[in-house]
């Protein structure tokens, strides 16, 4: 006689209907943030090594972050292209509330009140040696970025984007103790109610050579390994967390997100706070590439990873592909 199982899973997958009833993870339009690059031209400049991606005027900014929020998506993360002649090796023009950021702040505000607008905090688009912090060589073989100089000139830029109307600011140059310098910058100028999304497992990852072409923001010497982590590390991340958590963050990010997925499930593990992760430019760009030989169902390949992404803890996932699964996910 024969045996028949007792147990059989596969009766949990016999047709779309249960499928869809036991599904543990899925995915919403308020998952995502759509991260945005801009720039002073008066003329949009589509970005060669993120095909499909667009650096924007301010008109078109405003536009475009209005289409994807009328699609459900609640925030967007700004990346300006600063002109090179406004780059210095202190950044000052980082805190100019007339700088390019503060304005995108207040139009974007203006025409959009319900839309979350999140700022990147880090020097690398203001900065001459292209670095995230101020940096000092002082005859030195090697350059350095000075952890403390650098706090102070984030907490300015931080103030900068408040003033402007920022929702969130999101400081993402991993020098040490920039949460709670910026969280009591923020407090003492009655800035109580303007969040820090916090850079707080950022790697120093091969994966981000399309965002610096798209910025022109790649450093001038050296490399960004003093500060940024150590993709082999994992424990190190929890470290950051409760760090992070302790300083007075709102939300945690880890970045790159497709393969650091056990990184983002040790920080969901390690905090009650909201994690996010970034689909960096060069996963957009490999998935792109593969989708545009044949050799993937971009559809398919692309809701799979954001699944993952979600599945490994994400609650936000910052990703250019957010208005593109808009319209799949529906």
């Amino acid at each position: 006689m024969m045996s028949h199982p007792l147990i059989r899973p596969r009766r949990n997958r016999r047709t779309p209907a249960i499928r869809s009833m036991v599904r543990e993870t899925s995915l919403s339009p308020t998952d995502f943030v759509l991260p945005m690059f801009f720039h002073e031209e008066p003329v949009d400049t589509p970005i060669a090594s993120m095909p499909g991606v667009t650096r924007w005027s301010l008109e078109s900014l405003v536009r475009e972050a209005g289409e994807a929020h009328a699609l459900g998506i609640p925030a967007v993360v700004l990346f300006p292209k600063i002109d090179e002649s406004l780059k210095t090796p202190s950044a000052e023009e980082s805190s100019n509330d007339d700088g390019l950021v503060p304005r995108a702040i207040r139009a974007l505000k203006a025409a959009h009140p319900s839309l979350c607008v999140i700022t990147d905090v880090a020097l690398d688009p203001y900065n001459s040696d292209g670095h995230d912090g101020i940096v000092q060589r002082d005859g030195a073989a090697e350059i350095e970025v000075l952890n403390d100089e650098t706090v102070e000139v984030l907490c300015r830029q931080a103030l900068s984007h408040a003033r402007a109307g920022a929702d969130v600011v999101a400081p993402s140059d991993m020098m040490d103790g920039r949460v709670a310098a910026i969280r009591e910058a923020l407090d003492d100028a009655g800035f109580t109610n303007v969040s820090i999304l916090s850079y707080t497992a950022k790697y120093a990852s091969a994966l981000y050579g399309p965002f610096r072409g798209a910025l022109d923001s790649a450093p001038k010497e050296g490399d960004k390994k003093t500060y940024q982590m150590d993709p082999a590390n994992a424990r190190e991340a929890v470290r950051e967390t409760l760090l992070d958590e302790a300083e007075g963050a709102d939300m945690l990010m880890v970045k790159p997100a497709g393969l650091y997925l056990d990184i983002i499930a040790r920080v969901r593990e390690s905090s009650v706070l909201p994690v996010a992760a970034y689909q960096v430019s060069g996963e957009y760009l490999m998935l792109k590439s593969a989708a545009a030989g044949g050799w993937l169902d971009e559809r398919a390949i692309v809701l799979e990873s954001l699944l993952a992404i979600k599945r490994a803890g994400a609650d936000i996932i910052l990703t250019y592909y957010a208005k593109q699964v808009c319209g799949w996910i529906g």
